[in-house]
């Protein structure tokens, strides 16, 4: 008789080991792939902003500024297909993996709203009366990443990544002294790859590992 009540309850004591490990559990990051894709992406379109200002790409060959626009076309389908694999994996998502995932979806979706409102200052001003607003916006950027690190250490208690959080912010103010200089994309890519890129390679190989 008690053997079957232990079976019977076997299933409940499983759904309720499964809700605890959820709720309670970290494990490893989930799509660190996409910040590896961010860090890549937008570190080599850094690269080629950088060699707009500096004449090494003549201006025939490309507007000045778009490459952008295609790095963030090209970013948006490399996180759908990414999100999409994740997606089909399966797999446990613990409460911390949820926190991480919506702070770095809220980091993205900032930063493109932060793109959307510049754009409509500067057709609502003019391009040339705010300019500096522009040569914020790595240092901006870098707040958000910040921010995104330092949730994610929190959650998942780990300490490297809180340095990574701190390299973020303070990499912020150090952009704004390369302000009106080419010289800030080649430390705005130096940043993505090494506070972006770098991190999301590593974490993503610690994932497959694990």
């Amino acid at each position: 008789m008690t053997l079957m009540t232990d079976s019977d309850n076997a299933p409940a004591d499983i759904a309720w080991l499964r809700q605890l490990a959820e709720e309670n559990g970290t494990g490893p990051m989930r799509g660190a792939s996409i910040l590896l894709a961010a860090g890549l992406i937008y570190g080599v379109t850094s690269l080629v902003h950088w060699a707009h200002m500096t004449g090494l790409i003549l201006p025939q060959y490309a507007a000045a500024g778009i490459e952008w626009l295609i790095a963030t076309g090209v970013f948006l389908v490399v996180c759908f297909t990414i999100s999409i694999r994740l997606h089909r994996a399966g797999g446990v998502r613990t409460g911390a993996q949820r926190a991480i995932g919506t702070v770095w979806s809220a980091v993205g979706w900032g930063i493109f709203a932060l793109f959307a409102s510049m754009t409509m200052v500067s057709v609502r001003l003019g391009a040339d009366q705010n300019g500096m607003i522009f040569w914020l916006v790595p240092s901006i950027v870098m707040v958000f990443y910040g921010m995104g690190w330092a949730v994610t250490a929190a959650m998942l208690k780990s300490r490297p990544l809180l340095v990574l959080a701190v390299g973020s912010f303070l990499s912020a103010p150090l952009m704004g002294l390369f302000a009106g200089s080419a010289a800030i994309y080649l430390a705005y890519a130096a940043a993505l790859f090494l506070l972006m890129a770098l991190p999301g390679f590593l974490l993503m190989r610690q994932s497959k590992s694990a």
